[in-house]
């Protein structure tokens, strides 16, 4: 069986013997032959050079990682591709995507290679500059609070790698070493991650001013059901925030459907200020207008719900000062959030 390469050639897979009375052209290794389990050992250097491109995203970020040409490191990944019969990468217009097996082989590899890396002292994507600082996390406290609060060490030399999403997700993606740190909205389950309480967030129930007189203090008076002919503008359409707020402050089940739903707390809040009904959001992204009066909080309660974040690092990553930083600040700041 043959493989074809990207570039046309065609190469035997690893494993296969020479057929007799073909001989390995002069100046060609032999294909790399199976151990003898069958499984092919990979060249440790192939492997680094293609965590480094996993990490990175790109053929050019971890070539300037590695501190090696770009035409080095497709070279490197090709091979590592033929030793491992494989396809590692999908081409994108910016950039690569990795593939199913390229997913599993980076969660093998990141956590051993981290660790020889700091057992030697040598890792080969240091250089006089510290690696970029991969953070991910929610959408709205990355742009709300975490990047204004990092933007003092960019400006000291920090280069930030941020990435949005859900908390589970994110903390796969950290354990298979593409992120260094992750704003998880919840405990990690298990004990393979180390999490440390970053920030509370505080849920109140806002509307705009427009909303709130017609309404005027029906909510603390007759209880939820003032709302009802006020329109539900949420995050998704089970309502999760917005249960969860009736529940513990109401103690009641919310029985309605939204009449807006945008998958961004920002567009959430940007409807309920225009006007287009009422929502529960939390505080820290909707303190400025509370000040300003472009919302009002409908409801005051002594116990509002509180949901906790938690910092996490990425396990057996190699010391990166940087990393370091961007901890250690968002850490003295979060609580404040």
């Amino acid at each position: 069986m043959r493989h074809r390469d990207s570039d046309g050639s065609r190469e035997d897979l690893p494993g296969r013997e020479t057929p007799p009375g073909r001989e390995t052209p002069p100046g060609r290794k032999p294909p790399p032959r199976a151990g003898a389990q069958g499984a092919t050992a990979l060249d440790l250097n192939l492997v680094r050079t293609f965590l480094a491109v996993y990490r990175s995203g790109s053929f050019t970020s971890a070539a300037q990682l590695l501190g090696i040409s770009q035409p080095t490191v497709t070279a490197q990944v090709k091979a590592l591709e033929r030793q491992s019969g494989r396809e590692l990468f999908a081409r994108l217009p910016r950039g690569v995507a990795p593939t199913p097996y390229a997913q599993d082989l980076a969660a093998r590899v990141a956590g051993p290679l981290d660790a020889l890396a700091a057992a030697t002292g040598h890792d080969p994507a240091a250089g006089s500059v510290p690696a970029p600082v991969h953070l991910a996390g929610p959408a709205e406290l990355l742009c709300v609070r975490v990047l204004p609060a990092l933007a003092p060490l960019v400006r000291d030399g920090v280069q930030l790698r941020l990435t949005t999403g859900l908390t589970d997700p994110l903390l796969d993606e950290l354990r298979a070493g593409r992120h260094d740190l992750v704003i998880a909205t919840a405990r990690p389950r298990g004990r393979t991650l180390a999490a440390v309480p970053l920030s509370d967030e505080e849920f109140v129930l806002v509307a705009a001013p427009v909303w709130a007189d017609r309404i005027g203090g029906g909510v603390t008076a007759e209880g939820p059901g003032a709302l009802r002919a006020v329109p539900l503008v949420t995050y998704a359409e089970d309502l999760p925030i917005v249960r969860r707020y009736w529940r513990h402050v109401f103690e009641q089940r919310l029985n309605r459907r939204a009449d807006v739903t945008v998958p961004d707390l920002r567009g959430v809040l940007a409807a309920v200020v225009a006007g287009a009904g009422f929502t529960v959001l939390p505080h820290y992204l909707c303190r400025d207008e509370l000040t300003s009066g472009a919302l009002v909080a409908l409801h005051e309660t002594d116990d509002p719900p509180i949901n906790t974040g938690y910092l996490v690092q990425r396990p057996g990553a190699p010391a990166n000062p940087h990393v370091t930083l961007v901890r250690d600040r968002l850490l003295a700041l979060g609580p404040a959030w």
